[in-house]
């Protein structure tokens, strides 16, 4: 019974069809993104309310579609490298 599970757990990773790499991507996409909004710290400072966090990300969208759009996506790209590498920093040293 495990050998057939792991058989099947390795078919499915194999699998080379075009749907399933994209659908794999997509996976690996969103549990990114999911990841840097709990590395930014909102998922704590909200006390995990999705409608907050989603609310919050509402607001950036619109913020970006403004005049200022271009100068926001500019700030926000430079304050992320930096706090990248301030956390390769923090991992560095344990």
């Amino acid at each position: 019974m495990a050998a057939r599970n792991r058989l099947q757990i390795r078919t499915a990773r194999e699998d080379k069809r075009a749907w399933v790499v994209k659908r794999r991507e997509r996976t690996r996409q969103l549990i990114e993104l999911g990841g840097l909004v709990a590395k930014a710290g909102l998922v704590d400072l909200v006390d995990d309310d999705r409608a907050v966090i989603f609310g919050i990300l509402s607001e950036a969208a619109a913020r970006i579609r403004s005049e200022e759009g271009e100068r926001l996506i500019a700030i926000w790209h430079r304050r992320g490298i930096r706090e990248f590498a301030q956390a390769k920093l923090g991992s560095d040293r344990r």
